[in-house]
């Protein structure tokens, strides 16, 4: 049995702890409402971006020169995989449940065959994922440090993820993110990148009924998609990387509440004990008073 010393000692340091941990649930409910906003706020322009894709890509896909970044290369036998995590820890399993699906997604392609390089945005999934996958690390990109992510932060990503692709490095790149949902769920995310991914039937022309309407493209449909497919995959990193910063803070949020509840379930049990044993003490030295006290 622990002494009161040990007891005293083992309260005051979760004591602390929960000081910590609530702390930390405050600054990340704080980061949270800004990452929110951004997400909110960079939402209709990806999505737009998506829909103008499949509207002029559609019409190209099956045709001879189409963009290599709209159809690929022709093959997929090399597959790049871009995992998209945090920084830092104590944000319960958002870093781990992208690694898992990743991970998944690696190993099934090993299975059919296929060669895997792995990029990593974020140290936590490099952590994680060079357990099993050392050899297919490529690269990993580290975005600490930055208070606020822009889109120059996703700029240099998507050129190396190009020139890879000029280069023959891969044929086919897919992001693992999560996307934000509300505090408590965040949804792990699979996109493809390269080649574009255009959107299903019926989802391209999701926005407001225009009938039979016939577009005129001014320049070429070849012109705007030339520009428009190198700018896309920084959109969609962008997106991707604003998506991972509010998941992160909602489940660091929720993390570091159910971390202070449960320090406080602990500091009661303790003070249970605690109370308990110096009850025991003091009958044990009534006990030894008395009998003396009778001995004599």
């Amino acid at each position: 049995m622990p002494s009161l010393k040990d007891l005293r000692v083992r309260i005051g340091s979760v004591k602390s702890t929960q000081k910590i941990t609530r702390a930390m649930q405050m600054v990340a409910a704080s980061k949270l409402r800004r990452a929110q906003e951004a997400v909110e706020a960079a939402r209709p322009y990806s999505a737009r971006m998506e829909r103008m894709l499949g509207s002029l890509g559609s019409s190209l896909v099956a045709q001879d020169g189409a963009p290599p970044l709209l159809v690929g290369t022709g093959n997929d036998d090399t597959h790049l995989i871009v995992v998209a995590t945090g920084e830092r820890g104590l944000c319960g399993a958002f870093n781990s449940s992208i690694a898992r699906a990743a991970r998944v997604r690696i190993q099934e392609l090993q299975a059919a065959g296929k060669t895997v390089k792995i990029l990593c945005i974020g140290r936590k999934g490099r952590d994680i994922l060079r357990r099993d996958f050392s050899a297919l690390i490529i690269e990993t990109i580290e975005l600490a440090g930055q208070k606020a992510k822009t889109f120059a932060d996703a700029q240099p990503i998507a050129t190396k993820i190009r020139d890879m692709f000029d280069n023959g490095e891969f044929d086919v790149c897919t992001l693992f993110y999560n996307r934000f949902k509300s505090v408590m769920v965040q949804i792990v995310t699979d996109r493809q990148l390269i080649p574009a991914a255009l959107p299903a039937e019926g989802e391209a022309e999701s926005g407001p009924d225009l009938g039979n309407a016939i577009y005129d493209y001014e320049p070429s449909e070849e012109e705007i998609l030339a520009d428009l497919l190198p700018r896309n995959i920084s959109v969609q990193l962008f997106q991707a990387i604003l998506e991972n910063g509010a998941s992160e803070q909602g489940s660091r949020m929720t993390a570091m509440d159910s971390a202070t509840r449960n320090a406080g379930d602990m500091i009661d049990d303790l003070t249970l004990t605690y109370n308990r044993t110096r009850q025991s003490v003091i009958t044990s030295e009534l006990i030894e008073i008395i009998s003396g006290a009778e001995a004599l």
